[in-house]
């Protein structure tokens, strides 16, 4: 059974970064595109940004696109989210996602597997 646990979410300032993480167990790593979306108060769950399974493919949300980047080790099985130049309107709770895929297939924001989550939250 696959699963993804997250961690490195935190309370952080307005202006600064966070880089959380997800790894992934009972399945294998190599085989899956993977992907963060976040769900704030209130809202719906929104995609935030998804990498291929050969990393070769990245995708992101208008609002995150060039303050966040995704990556991800395969030896480590783990993705990673960097964030920079964090904004109160990014506090949410963050969840790690991931699919298996055909290695030809771009990023993509369709998933069968879900973390549990990690809060971020940035104070102005």
């Amino acid at each position: 059974q696959v699963q993804l646990v997250e961690s490195g979410g935190g309370l952080v300032q307005a202006g600064a970064s966070l880089s959380p993480s997800c790894v992934l167990s009972g399945g294998t790593f190599g085989r899956a595109a993977l992907g963060w979306f976040r769900r704030a108060p209130g809202k719906e769950r929104e995609f935030v940004s998804s990498i291929s399974r050969g990393g070769g493919s990245t995708d992101y949300a208008d609002s995150v696109k060039g303050r966040f980047t995704i990556s991800r080790n395969n030896d480590k099985k783990t993705v990673f989210l960097q964030m920079n130049s964090l904004r109160p309107e990014d506090t949410a709770v963050y969840y790690c996602a991931a699919r298996h895929t055909i290695l030809s297939v771009p990023a993509q924001r369709e998933f069968d597997y879900w973390g549990q989550g990690t809060q971020v939250t940035v104070s102005s």
